[in-house]
């Protein structure tokens, strides 16, 4: 008999996460991981009113409580507020800066999106996206955001953006098409734009999938493992996908140094990543602390509150985006 073993990298998934990231939405924009009430009508009978009293059932087992009458209500209200948006484009997105841990210097930002509602003001990811999930959505959502992503890139002069996509842009056949349309329309150096996956949207990785992901890696562009260590990634899915960074989720970073077995799993993965010819994103990263451990053990970049919180791009730190090209000739 043969016994066989998966090795699998991982941390239990952080609860408690600031906005840094924005795993507020699955993210961020990204797959929903959470289910919520349906959206269906309230169930209408065709009794007659001499119904009689044997007939009758308590209301709430024909959905017309008002509780449930009022959520159904507003859901449905919702889903056609987040249909006009999608139709007029009405979203915005907020960038959160990366950092060369080695050098100090921006190497680019990850995009994030907002919804600006005229009641509920700007609604943050996680209050959209997992109904942009279930309505299908999300798709039109994600092809926005890579378009968008890559017109603001632009002006960044050679910083990159990262893009989270979605599982359902996989199962659509569209992810390919939309960023190859993201390219043409900006002019944005394929090598500047970088998509991040989750690891549960890797997990069950058909040939499909991988030959999307290949396709869009021969464009040029770079492809993210999002929140590593949340428990889903084999060595051996490192090593087939076409991956060129990986992003050690915040679970991980949250109680470096000071947690000695955290360091010394962080370390094994900075060093495997790099064997495996990834470079490595520290995600959460709020403490100088963290910082300086991460730029010790080897991490490439950080991310987190310790350097900026997601912004609108008028709001980007000094000298991220690049100076007009008349004033670049005259300094």
């Amino acid at each position: 008999m043969l016994a066989r073993c998966d090795l699998t990298l991982g941390n239990a998934p952080d609860r408690g996460a600031s906005d840094g990231e924005e795993r507020d939405g699955e993210a961020r924009h990204g797959e929903a991981r959470h289910g919520e009430a349906r959206d269906g009508e309230p169930s209408h009978g065709g009794a007659s009113e001499e119904a009689t009293a044997s007939d009758a059932l308590p209301a709430r087992r024909f959905g017309t409580d008002p509780e449930r009458r009022a959520r159904n209500a507003q859901h449905r209200r919702m889903a056609r507020d987040l249909a006009a948006a999608v139709a007029d484009e009405a979203f915005v997105l907020h960038y959160q800066p990366r950092l060369a841990l080695g050098g100090g210097g921006w190497t680019g930002a990850e995009a994030l999106i907002r919804w600006p509602h005229r009641r509920n003001g700007l609604v943050p990811p996680g209050s959209f996206i997992p109904l942009a999930e279930r309505t299908g959505q999300i798709t039109p959502i994600g092809g926005w955001v890579l378009r968008a992503a890559c017109v603001e890139a632009t002006r960044w002069g050679s910083l990159n953006v990262s893009v989270n996509v979605s599982a359902r842009q996989l199962a659509d056949g569209a992810l390919l098409r939309q960023v190859a349309e993201a390219l043409e329309t900006s002019g944005l150096e394929p090598d500047r734009l970088e998509i991040e996956l989750t690891e549960s949207m890797l997990v069950d990785c058909g040939l499909e999938t991988l030959l999307t992901l290949s396709a869009i890696r021969d464009l040029g562009v770079g492809i993210a493992l999002d929140d590593f260590g949340t428990g889903f990634a084999s060595l051996a899915m490192l090593k087939r996908l076409p991956l060129t960074v990986m992003k050690l989720d915040r679970s991980m970073v949250r109680d470096l140094p000071g947690d000695r077995e955290d360091a010394a799993i962080v370390r094994a993965i900075i060093a495997t990543g790099h064997a495996l010819g990834l470079g490595l994103v520290g995600e959460g990263i709020e403490t100088e602390a963290q910082r300086a451990f991460l730029s010790a053990s080897g991490c490439d970049e950080g991310q987190g509150y310790l350097f900026s919180h997601p912004v609108p791009p008028a709001k980007l730190p000094a000298g991220f985006i690049a100076a007009p090209q008349e004033e670049r000739m005259l300094a």
